[in-house]
């Protein structure tokens, strides 16, 4: 009988024990259950964040820095005032604040003063100078900065140093080349180099 007693004792304390081990499992389970699901909520906050940067900073601006920012007009040459690349005659502003524009930008501002903003003087033909094209003799501009307008803009400004802006030379007869007309001997220009600038201005320039 005693022995019997003995033995319900063992296996409650058996059992019992058993009882604990098995609460402290499902405890350290649970634990690490919510553990494990705080580090994988982190984690996933932390990749949200590296996929997507621009949640942590400002959004830019729209508009900065994009192309449209361009000033309009053609870029500046080196060393050369726009109003000396660009023939800006009748531009109501002054020589100095369409140079200005061009200084601060690197852009010569388009010229103003017609509808078309087409440059004045004569279009320059293809492969030839304006110097060579037309008569600038009292021009007292030199040849380079002419020919240079005329590259720039494709058209070979009107003739300074008069009134009138008249071609010098003699006026060419109809039907007539210049080299016909007048004795160049002596002159270093090819005659058709002086009958074109004939053709094409009406005078016949002066012997060199």
């Amino acid at each position: 009988m005693p022995h019997r007693t003995a033995l319900r004792h063992t296996r409650k304390a058996a059992a019992a024990v058993l009882i604990a081990v098995a609460a402290l499992g499902l405890t350290a389970c649970q634990d690490g259950e919510t553990d494990s699901s705080s580090a994988s909520s982190a984690s996933s906050a932390s990749s949200a964040s590296a996929s997507n940067p621009q949640s942590a900073a400002s959004t830019p601006k729209a508009g900065q820095g994009s192309a449209s920012s361009t000033p309009s007009g053609t870029p500046k040459k080196d060393g050369m005032k726009c109003t000396d690349q660009i023939n800006y005659a009748g531009d109501p502003r002054p020589n100095a604040e369409i140079n200005s524009i061009g200084e601060n930008t690197g852009y010569c501002p388009p010229v103003k003063g017609s509808a078309s903003n087409t440059p004045s003087g004569t279009p320059k033909k293809d492969g030839m100078k304006c110097t060579d094209q037309i008569n600038y003799a009292g021009d007292p501009r030199p040849n380079a900065e002419i020919n240079s307008i005329g590259e720039n803009t494709g058209y070979c400004p009107p003739v300074k140093g008069s009134a009138t802006s008249t071609p010098s030379g003699t006026p060419k007869k109809d039907g007539m080349k210049c080299t016909d007309q007048i004795n160049y001997a002596g002159d270093p220009r090819p005659n058709a180099e002086i009958n074109s600038i004939g053709e094409n201005t009406g005078y016949c320039p002066p012997v060199r």
